[in-house]
């Protein structure tokens, strides 16, 4: 993108999500390492403002003319009317964001299972097809095989380590997109980006990409091909725990208007909006967040709060130095647990013997985030005592912040899988998701070494 390209795309704040910091955004993007960019990218204060992001609590902004409101309807002036499609603050931390994975425009949300449902609907539609890697997290399989099967869209699920020749006889006329994660919740499985990416394309579709458990401190989508990135921002971006949130990224570099009649609802005029057409009034770069905005975030309303949006900013200007000890700390304990008589398995791809090490040290080189899974010998029941045990470590649905929690997926987040099912997305029965916090590495193994020896 060339300097004349990003005036053109901030010119209006539909664009990157953000009204004043977004310009900031993109050129510190261009001159700064990613740890300066948790810090300063998304929002800069000007002479006496705020030098840290302001908290716009408000539903709606006032306007002197219904003229001047009318040019924000018809997305032809910059500003805020109302907080369910659009606010300062989710703006400047959305903007971060997008700056963080490389993209061009960003949109927070209510929660990560909120980005991934608008990800693909903005794109499919009743009739249509979508491929989803097997290995994501059950929440994400229960909303595409169930939520939207009853909504007409159809689904077909590969394996992660499927060959080009299974993942192009997946493709259908009517599919419209694939989908994965970077690393798979809670298989932990590694997707092979550029190899999905590379069959998306082939057949005229975008890679999107799930991006949770990596973050952009650890692995930047866009840069192997990927061409929208989802977070779930409840996890290592917050890392407190304290907000709920999701985020979805556009890297503004797939052709909708090369497959027009594929994607109609960027490429012709959407007559609910006035008749725009977003490839020709936004651009590449613009299209698809401000088509999610204007016309998903309109009708379903799943906004993030600004109080969220706040905290997550909060969590992101720490996330470069806490995903280093993360990793750190869950690289000594998987590598505690492979010796362990009372473990039967673990996967860690940061362990040089786990299937996916090569595909680690290829998209992941500097960590492979802090969720360890493993197996308890003697199985289900021996994985019930296990956690019954630990005293330390939380129990909890939570996963990937600051303390130390594990859970029992084939119980809890994944119960709505049958035997074959769990099989399919890596998740056997006896698997306990360990998320490594940000305690003393040797109190986490001794709590668990306790629970172990009970």
């Amino acid at each position: 993108m060339t300097s004349g390209d990003a005036g053109a795309i901030m010119n209006n704040n539909y664009i990157r999500r953000c009204s004043r910091g977004a310009e900031e955004a993109f050129f510190l993007e261009k001159k700064y390492d990613i740890e300066t960019l948790c810090l300063r990218a998304g929002y800069s204060a000007k002479n006496g403002e705020p030098r840290q992001l302001p908290i716009i609590q408000s539903t709606t902004f006032k306007y002197d003319t219904s003229e001047d409101m009318g040019k924000l309807f018809d997305l032809e002036a910059e500003g805020y009317f109302y907080s369910r499609l659009q606010n300062p603050t989710c703006d400047h931390a959305a903007a971060k964001i997008a700056a963080l994975e490389g993209g061009t425009a960003a949109m927070l949300t209510s929660s990560g299972q909120a980005a991934s449902f608008y990800s693909v609907f903005n794109i499919a539609s009743c009739g249509d097809h979508v491929i989803a890697s097997s290995a994501i997290y059950g929440g994400t399989y229960n909303l595409f095989a169930v939520t939207m099967k009853r909504m007409g869209i159809d689904f077909t699920f590969v394996s992660p380590h499927s060959t080009d020749a299974e993942l192009d006889a997946a493709f259908r006329p009517n599919t419209k997109a694939v989908f994965g994660e970077t690393i798979a919740n809670p298989a932990l499985t590694v997707l092979d980006i550029e190899r999905f990416a590379a069959a998306a394309h082939r057949h005229g579709v975008p890679l999107i990409v799930d991006n949770t458990f990596a973050t952009p401190v650890l692995c930047r989508p866009f840069e192997h091909g990927a061409d929208i990135v989802t977070h779930s921002t409840t996890k290592y971006m917050d890392g407190h725990a304290s907000a709920v949130g999701g985020c979805i990224v556009d890297s503004g570099r797939f052709d909708w208007t090369a497959h027009a009649d594929k994607y109609p609802g960027l490429c012709k005029p959407d007559e609910s909006y006035h008749g725009v057409t977003y490839t020709e009034r936004f651009g590449l770069a613009g299209a698809y967040i401000t088509k999610a905005t204007a016309q998903l975030m309109r009708d379903f309303g799943a906004v993030q709060s600004p109080q969220n949006a706040f905290l997550l900013n909060l969590g992101l200007e720490s996330l470069h130095l806490r995903m280093k000890r993360h990793c750190e700390s869950a690289q000594r304990i998987a590598e505690h647990l492979h010796g362990h008589p009372g473990v039967a398995w673990v996967k860690y791809s940061g362990l040089p013997e786990d299937a996916d090490h090569a595909l680690a040290q290829k998209y992941l080189p500097n960590g492979q985030c802090g969720v360890i899974s493993f197996g308890v010998r003697g199985g289900r029941e021996a994985a019930s005592a296990f956690m019954r045990r630990l005293r330390l470590v939380s129990i909890v649905t939570h996963v990937a912040d600051a303390m130390t929690c594990c859970l029992h997926p084939a119980s809890s987040t994944h119960r709505q899988m049958n035997e074959e099912e769990l099989a399919a997305a890596g998740v056997p029965a006896d698997l306990i998701r360990l998320s490594v916090g940000l305690e003393n590495a040797d109190d986490i193994i001794a709590d668990i070494d306790g629970a172990l020896a009970g």
